[in-house]
């Protein structure tokens, strides 16, 4: 049995962590690899916070739904008849069996193993053989709902039905998103990348935050965009990440045909990440899923014009893929390896004044957010 960490852990686990990112010194190693750190994010993280889902695309029509699982929790999606988006724990309130799985349509949600209906707003429609039930009137019994919302484009879904909005939590995301990538709304999905990785999530993010590492690591990627022009900003629940097209020989892929100029980076609180890439209309979503204190699942959703990627995106997919994915991996994987050595507590926080790539603030800034999330759940 995982002990839950204590205030007393909290105050050890945030030691060298300073408001100012020049000062500070990265997470304790134990926050990556002690399991009992994992299973309070479950809690204090990732049931509290606004979780990606899909494309709006896949919820357009009455009858749409998907499923998805948010720390464990088995939930689903479904836009009702009325065109009004709703989610659900997903599970019987009879016997607690799965109700709907995968994604598709359906006019109403029906339970497979006894037959318990709901209609879209999961409310009861349908128990079979209850009429003989003493203070039982099916259309009292309703379906657990979750928060969900639709943000830029996307679905989006909280578990902690006290939570604020997104919209209204990641203030200027969603203009900045609409700016940069005006046509959002008009882009398909065309490929997805899934990597099962051997680290923790928190490694991946760090890595994603900063490009100081990106001279010695990715060689293609520093000519497929200006490195000079590259700025960090943080915000409440988010950084942006901007940069313009490289201008010298770039060798990760080609762009000669390109109508997007510029690298256009979001990271959001905790684990989406949103990109803009040079090329041909693009949008690419990164969902980080924690599955172990040293595991994390990925998925790189891209979304397109059309849904048969051209010549070109093919070879920008094949690049992220076989070059700056297989890049990175390595780089947390070896990360986590060297935590879980007695050789590594924590780091010092790289920071540039200015905010350029080669500053590690974002990190820092995430880094805050955890320990924020630490200290609300054990009242330290």
């Amino acid at each position: 049995m995982t002990v839950r960490p204590s205030a007393q852990d909290f105050t050890r686990i945030a030691k060298g962590f300073d408001d100012d990112p020049a000062r500070a010194y990265s997470l304790n190693a134990e926050a990556y690899t002690d399991p009992s750190w994992m299973a309070l994010e479950y809690d204090a993280v990732f049931k509290r916070t606004w979780q990606w889902v899909c494309h709006i695309e896949k919820l357009r029509e009455p009858g749409s739904y998907v499923t998805i699982d948010i720390a464990g929790q088995p939930i689903c999606i479904v836009r009702d008849k009325e065109g009004d988006l709703r989610a659900f724990y997903n599970v019987c309130k009879h016997r607690a069996h799965e109700l709907l799985q995968g994604e598709g349509r359906a006019s109403r949600i029906m339970c497979p193993y006894h037959a318990w209906t709901y209609d879209l707003t999961g409310t009861l429609r349908r128990a079979p053989e209850t009429e003989s039930l003493k203070d039982f009137t099916v259309s009292d019994i309703c379906l657990d709902r979750v928060q969900v919302e639709e943000f830029c484009g996307f679905v989006y879904v909280n578990l902690d039905a006290t939570a604020a909005p997104l919209a209204e939590l990641s203030g200027d995301l969603g203009a900045e998103i609409s700016k940069w990538a005006p046509d959002l709304d008009r882009l398909t999905f065309a490929h997805r990348l899934t990597y099962d990785i051997k680290s923790n999530w928190k490694n991946i993010v760090d890595n994603f935050l900063e490009c100081y590492h990106c001279p010695t690591a990715h060689k293609d990627f520093c000519t497929l965009v200006d490195m000079d022009t590259y700025k960090v900003t943080t915000h409440g629940i988010y950084s942006s990440h901007m940069a313009e097209a490289g201008k010298i020989g770039n060798t990760a892929y080609s762009v000669d045909d390109a109508t997007v100029k510029d690298h256009a980076v979001w990271w959001l609180w905790p684990n989406t990440c949103l990109m803009r890439y040079p090329g041909r209309g693009n949008f690419i979503v990164l969902n980080v899923i924690p599955m172990g204190p040293d595991r994390t699942l990925e998925t790189y959703d891209f979304f397109l014009e059309t849904t048969d990627p051209n010549d070109a995106e093919v070879e920008a997919i094949r690049y992220l893929d076989e070059v700056l994915q297989a890049e990175d991996i390595a780089i947390v994987e070896s990360v986590q390896r060297g935590m879980a050595t007695p050789a590594f507590t924590q780091g010092r926080i790289v920071h540039d004044p200015e905010g350029s790539g080669m500053s590690e603030h974002a990190v820092h800034h995430f880094h805050g957010l955890v320990l924020d999330a630490y200290a609300s759940a054990l009242g330290a």
